[in-house]
């Protein structure tokens, strides 16, 4: 099958990684992973790196014509916002590609909006509050609803930007401190929300109209100091010596409590369709000790790096990671386009 791999301009990945060092493989890990191994398995496939400019994208499909294209974007223009559009247009132009479709995306992305769904849906998720990019003086104050400990964030952008063990705050001039910090840092709106301690779990959902789950995937943090956070922060996601440092692993949840192994899948499923979501997404939750599950947040088209969470969970449950790639391919072919019948 010809395959148009969409990848950003500044991470396409070279036919060959022989002789690289792991430091200058790792900004294109995924994209190399992806391309090598979809060639591998018989495949055509032409990356193509998308910057801020989709004539580069048509031209590559006018010129490949390609029977699918593999969305491995995250952004547009520099817009996280703006990955929606360009699913947007490869939906336009009636190519099918895998991964989310532009409505689910547009939900997902503000997490604001995702929590209202999911609450209206009677999905538990921390209480929140927005505070909008407004200028240097806006007044910032905790609404009476909200109650210390608190975790501030970017509402729109993705892959823990902006949170750092200092995101939780536990009165008003941390508060204050960090709601600027994301104005000022990010450039984007703040999400205030409650605080939940506990431990972080991750289910996989794969899927259109019906779907699957993946087994539930914990993060742990062995040589965390004493009292802090356990949050998946900035360094927890990408610096290594961090990671090594504080003992991070992942995998299989082990000794949930109550009837949360069987529980979670389905708030997995149920906040995959009140989003409107497809192809495949990650559901961040928090478990609390006393065996609550609240939904953090909800991730189409998540890290699929072989070895990440979501594959390493996949292939836990027997779906090795070329399997896992030709069903990503796979419920993009069948998803129905608009104006399909």
């Amino acid at each position: 099958m010809r395959i148009l791999l969409l990848v950003h301009e500044d991470l396409v990945p070279p036919e060959s990684i022989e002789g690289l060092s792991d430091a200058q493989i790792a900004p294109f890990r995924t994209e190399f992973d992806v391309f090598a191994t979809l060639s591998n398995a018989g495949h055509d496939v032409l990356p193509v790196g998308v910057g801020n400019d989709l004539s580069v994208l048509k031209r590559a499909v006018e010129e490949f014509k390609p029977g699918l294209a593999f969305n491995l974007l995250e952004e547009f223009g520099g817009m996280g916002v703006f990955d929606a559009h360009v699913v947007s247009y490869l939906e336009m132009i009636r190519l099918p590609y895998t991964g989310c479709n532009p409505r689910g995306l547009m939900l997902a992305r503000n997490k604001a909006i995702a929590k209202m769904i999911v609450r209206y849906h009677r999905i538990p998720a921390p209480r929140f509050h927005v505070f909008p990019l407004r200028g240097p003086n806006a007044r910032v104050r905790k609404p009476k609803r909200l109650d210390y400990p608190l975790i501030v964030k970017s509402l729109t952008e993705e892959g823990s930007a902006g949170i750092a063990q200092a995101s939780v705050v536990h009165d008003h001039d941390k508060l204050e401190e960090r709601v600027r910090f994301i104005h000022r840092q990010l450039n984007t709106d703040a999400l205030v929300e409650t605080f939940i301690p506990g431990r972080e779990l991750y289910v996989g959902v794969l899927g259109n109209d019906r779907l699957t789950t993946l087994p539930p995937w914990e993060v742990f943090f062995d040589k965390l100091r004493d009292g802090a956070p356990k949050i998946a922060t900035s360094k927890v996601k990408w610096d290594d010596n961090y990671q090594k440092k504080i003992g991070l692993s992942t995998g299989p949840a082990k000794a949930l409590p109550g009837s949360l192994a069987a529980d979670l899948p389905k708030l997995a499923k149920r906040t995959y369709r009140a989003l409107q979501l497809s192809g495949y997404a990650r559901m961040d939750f928090r478990v609390t000790d006393d065996g609550h599950a609240y939904l953090l947040e909800a991730n189409p088209n998540p890290q699929i790096m072989y070895g990440e969470d979501f594959s390493e969970s996949a292939e836990h449950d027997g779906l090795g990671y070329e399997k896992l790639l030709e069903k990503i391919i796979n419920l993009g072919r069948k998803y129905r386009l608009v104006g399909q019948a």
